[in-house]
């Protein structure tokens, strides 16, 4: 393969004090010492630092005081030769120090090559390289947690055992459908009993998939209501901050604010939408269409009314406005002015709020963002070690897919041959999650999406 290289920090002016020129292939040790001007004795050894300058070889003009990391193949990342330049941060010095690096014989890396050169030289399986784009990309601790678990191989682990067990069960099969009359005999209901285990197993990790997808990508949760309901005071209670102007005048809200946290785990994106009432304002129209807007793309809507006022039409009308399929939260603000209690509403103690809460106080508060993230199966899991990605979960629900159609041959007492048909897909759609049985164009899709440098 031929030397890549890349910027493998963020760039930004005036942020980050050292940023890190990533070099591998064949000519990366060459480059780095044509580039590298270490005084004194130090030696160029494996894993070793070296302090000096990044030198340009025709002019002789030093473009940065640095350290050089070298990392002889196969003790590396990538399991070739990798040499890092780690210079000053910012825009300008690093630049020139890649500028140098291309100059010197390099191609610049496309995005996630160099985890890609780690798949191809077995350094990592497919599931540990999503893991760590995972990673780079984590919103909250947990998802971190879990992309830490797939790159120990906690996924790999797990997909691998139930693919040798399908593999175990095809070689028996497929024992008897060559040499049948020279092995004794098969216990079909032992392997349709093995199967059904297997596939199980799978649909449980594509269930619990869901739940790590909203750990990594978190919600949408549009808050909508009537004018002067006390959305904005909910915005600031749930974010901590003052993020939205609250007064007692309706309409003050004329533009979608947005306020991204982290609520239990689960990485959450507020949308404070303008109250959506009829107005002459032509600034405040343009704030409720966006508020529709909002309310259609949200995966998570929250009401809110006003408990002092009691449920409109208006609010009926909000409520006729949630698109299907979207997860429906009606919270009842202002049980302090009322003296109602806070928190879930006991069933059929009020037909309309499902949770109420005063957002002046902040009484309700850890009721009303419970019961939101049970209602989208984002409640804080207990036990769950590992999580497939989107398209992983795929690739496992076609396999238990698969699987149960081997086991419909099966029960319809069809040949050896027949159970085979499927359970050879099964297979090979767990290989393509760990990467054993995968096409180029598959791995083009997953490397494209990891950042340049990585």
């Amino acid at each position: 393969m031929d030397t890549i290289a890349a910027i493998a920090t963020a760039v930004a002016p005036g942020e980050g004090s050292v940023a890190i020129v990533r070099i591998s292939g064949l000519e990366a040790e060459g480059i780095g010492r044509r580039l590298f001007a270490a005084p004194g004795q130090q030696i160029w050894d494996s894993h070793r630092v070296l302090y000096g300058h990044v030198v340009d070889p025709v002019s002789g003009e030093r473009v940065d005081e640095a350290l050089l990391l070298l990392m002889r193949a196969p003790r590396s990342f990538t399991r070739e030769t990798v040499v890092e330049l780690h210079c000053h941060g910012g825009l300008v010095a690093v630049q020139r120090v890649l500028e140098l690096v291309l100059a010197a014989g390099a191609r610049r890396a496309l995005p996630g090559e160099f985890s890609l050169r780690a798949f191809l030289n077995g350094r990592l399986d497919l599931t540990r390289a999503e893991a760590i784009s995972e990673m780079i990309t984590a919103r909250s601790r947990r998802a971190a947690q879990l992309a830490m678990a797939g790159i120990d191989g906690g996924l790999q682990q797990r997909i691998g055992t139930l693919r040798e067990r399908l593999l175990d069960q095809l070689a028996e099969l497929e024992a008897r459908v060559d040499f049948e009359e020279n092995l004794p005999p098969l216990d079909g209901a032992a392997v349709v009993a093995e199967l059904a285990l297997v596939r199980a197993e799978l649909e449980q990790l594509v269930v619990e998939a869901r739940q790590g997808e909203l750990q990594r990508q978190g919600l949408r949760v549009a808050i909508v209501g009537r004018p002067n309901v006390g959305k904005s005071s909910l915005l600031n209670l749930l974010s901590q901050r003052d993020k939205a102007i609250v007064t007692d005048l309706p309409g003050t809200t004329r533009d979608l604010l947005e306020s991204e946290l982290v609520l239990e785990g689960v990485p959450l994106t507020l949308l404070d939408t303008a109250g959506i009432r009829a107005s002459s304002d032509r600034v405040e129209q343009l704030g409720i269409a966006r508020s529709r807007e909002a309310l259609s793309a949200a995966d998570a809507v929250l009401l809110l009314y006003d408990l002092v006022v009691g449920w409109t039409p208006e609010d009926q009308v909000l409520r006729e406005l949630v698109p299907m399929g979207a997860v429906l939260l009606v919270a009842g603000n202002k049980a302090d002015a009322v003296g109602l209690p806070v928190g879930p509403v006991v069933s059929g103690e009020d037909p309309l709020a499902e949770v109420r809460l005063s957002a002046l106080t902040g009484e309700g508060r850890d009721a009303l963002v419970s019961e939101l993230l049970r209602r989208c199966g984002a409640s804080p899991s207990q036990g769950l070690e590992v999580a497939l990605n989107l398209r992983q979960r795929d690739l496992a629900a076609a396999a238990a897919v698969s699987i149960g159609q081997s086991m419909e041959a099966a029960d319809q007492q069809l040949p050896w041959d027949f159970w085979t048909i499927d359970l050879r897909a099964a297979i090979a759609a767990l290989g393509e999650i760990t990467g054993e049985d995968v096409s180029e164009a598959i791995l083009d899709r997953v490397f494209s999406r990891f950042c340049i440098g990585k």
